[in-house]
């Protein structure tokens, strides 16, 4: 299931701690999902503003992990390769006065993709979170469809109305792929499969093992095997083991050991 957090609401200065700014963005740092809400009758400065506030707190929003390799070592110096040739800043003096101010005398540094000075450096931190954030303009009805075709160039947004309920389904479906979960339903012996109310797993790691221990942590213990029907299946059903990698909206049905 997806349990929503009603955050107080995040104000300059809140990473230094105003307005209990820490605690908040704290607990923001555990979600797989951040929601902004602002009122499109407003300036977007309060956006940047919010962005700063969790940038400052160490989450990335809408980023990735850098593809950086960085390994200590006890000697040999800072060892330095680039798989993709750098074009944002950094180089093999840059990565070692970086690793020196870090006072790292020792390292290993392979760069997989083009990053920059500020990435590297998130990486030698190692406490960075990166969390899908959508911004959510509430009170579309009160612009004019010019104000609302500028907010349409916005990446990462979806226009709603609460007081008129407009545009929820669409907000609904974009929180759904962000939180990047998946609906797994299961079919009794004989039975039809329960539509109602499937198990969710996360996509990072969909296997049939997994969905035992969402279920139960102590039914993969007597686990056998599992009957399959859905887009991972290659034929319908398939008999599958614990390793069988599953997708949105498969069925499955366990069998135990006799």
């Amino acid at each position: 299931r997806i349990q929503v957090l009603d955050l107080p609401g995040i104000i300059e200065g809140a990473a230094d701690g105003r307005g209990r700014g820490r605690q908040v963005i704290s607990t923001a740092r555990t979600c797989n999902l951040i929601l902004v809400v602002l009122d499109a009758g407003k300036p977007v400065t309060h956006k940047k503003i919010i962005e700063n506030e969790l940038f400052s707190f160490g989450i990335r929003i809408n980023q990735t992990p850098p593809e950086v390799k960085f390994i200590k070592k006890e000697n040999g110096g800072i060892g330095y390769q680039e798989v993709v040739r750098q074009t944002k800043g950094m180089s093999p003096e840059v990565a070692r006065l970086v690793c020196r101010e870090y006072k790292i005398s020792c390292a290993e540094v392979i760069l997989r993709e083009d990053i920059t000075v500020d990435q590297f450096i998130d990486v030698l931190e190692g406490n960075r979170a990166y969390i899908p954030v959508l911004y959510v303009f509430n009170k579309m009805d009160a612009i004019t469809m010019e104000e609302l075709d500028i907010l349409d160039q916005m990446p990462n947004y979806v226009p709603i109305s609460s007081q008129n309920m407009w545009n929820l389904e669409e907000l609904m479906e974009e929180i759904w792929s962000r939180c990047n979960m998946l609906r797994i339903y299961t079919k009794p012996k004989g039975q039809i499969p329960d539509y109602d109310e499937p198990v969710i797993l996360h996509a990072e790691n969909p296997t049939i093992e997994e969905f035992c221990n969402r279920l139960h942590k102590n039914i993969i213990n007597s686990f056998s095997h599992a009957w399959v029907w859905g887009r991972s299946a290659k034929h319908q059903p398939q008999r599958c083991g614990k390793e069988h990698v599953l997708e949105d909206e498969d069925i499955v049905q366990l069998c135990k050991k006799v």
